[in-house]
């Protein structure tokens, strides 16, 4: 069986992370649903918060640095993603947002991806439905139908902290799901001729 790569992207600011946290939990539990499927799995961790200064840069100039470009290719280049962003104002990070802007408009197309979120209460999940998926559709994506939000008392133990780990656990089975059913993602090379030299000389 073909290995297939997870991209793990996390928005989280600080360190230790609860996005971090969540995020390391999402890609063990579908890293081993995968193991169960006899598909190997190699996961791309991606720290946003290590590329912050470089995201801008480019935002503000259209060239990447070479580690930046390094965790473009990565994302663009994942057989799934699994993509976690802390909730400000009701809404994704504008790390997180700043990050898949810069990725090329055809870069996820048909693409699994399972989102989480983190937030300071409970009310902040409503962002993953109202934010995060439109945007991932947006991009035409295959957005996973569950998504993992994680609130302070989710990390407390007991019975909120099954309820997270059952979430977790049901999300990863539908995404290893849908990376072990699929071919590798294929990577569109920017540089490929579209047309040959015989059409262009014909004007067709």
């Amino acid at each position: 069986m073909t290995e297939r790569t997870l991209a793990v992207v996390s928005a989280g600011l600080r360190v230790p992370s609860s996005t971090r946290l969540l995020a390391d939990q999402l890609a063990a539990a579908t890293g081993a649903e995968l193991e169960r499927r006899g598909v190997p799995v190699h996961t791309e961790q991606v720290e946003l918060r290590d590329h912050g200064h470089d995201i801008v840069n480019h935002l503000l100039t259209g060239f990447p640095p070479t580690a930046l470009k390094q965790v473009v290719d990565a994302v663009s280049g994942a057989d799934g993603l699994i993509v976690v962003s802390p909730i400000f104002n009701a809404s994704y990070s504008g790390l997180f947002k700043s990050f898949f802007d810069l990725l090329g408009e055809d870069a996820l197309v048909d693409r699994p991806v399972l989102i989480g979120a983190t937030g300071g209460t409970a009310r902040h999940s409503l962002a993953l439905e109202h934010a995060l998926r439109p945007m991932f559709s947006y991009l035409r994506a295959v957005v996973m139908p569950t998504s993992v939000f994680a609130a302070p008392e989710d990390w407390a133990g007991g019975a909120a902290q099954g309820s997270l780990r059952g979430r977790i656990e049901r999300a990863a089975r539908e995404l290893a799901e849908q990376v072990a059913r699929r071919g590798s993602a294929e990577v569109a090379d920017p540089f490929r001729l579209t047309t040959t030299f015989d059409q262009l000389l014909t004007g067709d």
